[in-house]
């Protein structure tokens, strides 16, 4: 299956972003609409984080093994996810990037300010099911991730105002 891609832009700096991303439990502010339960183990950031959680998308729901196995500050961050008894396999990668001047940075940012994050998706394996049904699949991961983007928007400027306090 392709993969799916989503991107916002923020105000926040690249390094603002990525140390936000980084710790695992901050995930479950801006994806709690479709995944919940968040269970943690491991360290809280960085490789080796890992999280347990219910995802629950078009009707079906699945426990989903999340770890993080690559972190390139302040540029990517790479979780594995297993689901679906390791029938499904893929990997979520986000990358953040400078915006440029001129670039479009999110309202309130200055120029050459801000940070495009992109949300990959990208299955290794599916089951038949999710294979068969792709394209209804892939539109319901881009609405899911989405929606994720813009709440983490909302969480990456309730985290800069909080540690601006």
């Amino acid at each position: 299956m392709r993969p799916v891609t989503v991107s916002i832009d923020v105000p926040q700096t690249p390094e603002q972003v990525y140390d936000f991303l980084d710790v695992m439990a901050h995930h479950e502010r801006f994806t709690n609409h479709y995944m919940t339960g968040w269970r943690y183990e491991g360290p809280a950031r960085g490789v080796g984080a890992r999280a347990t959680v219910t995802a629950a998308l078009a009707g079906a729901k699945a426990d989903v093994d999340i770890e993080v196995v690559e972190a390139e500050a302040p540029r990517r961050i790479v979780e594995r996810n297993i689901s679906a008894g390791g029938r499904r396999r893929a990997h979520g990668t986000y990358t953040v990037e400078p915006l440029g001047t001129g670039a479009g940075a999110g309202a309130g940012a200055g120029a050459g300010a801000g940070s495009r994050v992109a949300f990959t998706y990208a299955w290794e394996s599916a089951p038949l099911a999710d294979r068969m049904l792709a394209p209804f699949v892939r539109a319901t991961m881009r609405r899911a991730n989405g929606t994720a983007m813009c709440r983490l928007a909302t969480e990456l400027a309730r985290h800069a105002s909080a540690t601006d306090s």
